[in-house]
């Protein structure tokens, strides 16, 4: 169904996976082309529901509004496409799609697996200044969390993913993960007022810690205890029991 989208971003994706994320994979800055920055634009104002899942929207409206030209926009609403964050509609534009909480569940279940090895990678091969980044975000998304600043903390949020993908190097993993963090922010963005940022922030924290020492197994706990509370997040929403875990 998206064979055309697909293609075009198999042949950009991998070359852009460190301008999409807005880090670069060395130290030094990383200019963005014009595709790049609307896609990071539209993707943000989706996630944060500036633009509402249901809403349709056209290139030109776009363009306008972003004041991108036409040809990078559609670039970036292919990639919106394949992440499934849009869906074309023949002759309208596109719709930015609905958000299913049963496919959440479905999405933290890949989440977890690939977010382990990415942190696991991640304490492996990130740089001293990557770190450092790392470190710098976790207290900053604690503060945030502690005022009570969603904007800031889902900022930060995105900056973590942002560096910890950077740093482990691991492309066909990121591949696959990157549009999930997309989703997942949006789903905590539409129901945070259910959650406790102050409790995600430490473990976004413990994880970002723990990379920075270098600790692979460490980083790849504390991976699945992030993914155990957004889990059981996503339960509070439905007024779901928590899963009784097997015992050892």
């Amino acid at each position: 169904m998206l064979t055309g989208a697909t293609a075009t971003a198999r042949k950009v994706r991998p070359r852009r996976l460190a301008h999409s994320t807005g880090v670069p994979l060395v130290s030094g800055e990383v200019k963005q082309s014009l595709a790049d920055q609307a896609y990071m634009r539209l993707e943000e104002m989706i996630v944060t529901l500036k633009l509402r899942p249901g809403t349709i929207l056209t290139e030109s409206a776009l363009s306008r509004r972003i004041r991108i030209g036409r040809t990078p926009m559609r670039e970036a609403l292919q990639r919106l496409q394949v992440q499934r964050l849009v869906s074309t509609l023949p002759r309208r534009g596109v719709m930015v799609s609905e958000i299913s909480i049963v496919d959440h569940f479905a999405l933290l279940e890949t989440r977890r697996v690939l977010d382990r090895l990415i942190s696991a990678k991640a304490a492996r091969r990130a740089t001293p200044d990557q770190k450092e980044a790392l470190r710098k975000a976790g207290r900053l998304m604690v503060k945030a969390a502690s005022a009570g600043n969603m904007s800031e903390f889902m900022r930060h949020d995105a900056e973590f993913d942002r560096v910890i993908e950077a740093a482990a190097r691991c492309t066909f993993a990121l591949e696959a993960s990157f549009p999930l963090h997309a989703h997942s922010r949006r789903f905590w963005y539409l129901y945070r007022h259910t959650g406790d940022i102050v409790r995600a922030a430490h473990h976004h924290a413990a994880l970002m810690e723990a990379v920075a020492r270098a600790d692979e197994a460490a980083a790849a706990a504390a991976s699945d205890e992030l993914i155990d509370y957004l889990e059981e997040f996503a339960r509070t929403v439905l007024d779901i029991p928590a899963e009784k875990k097997d015992k050892a």
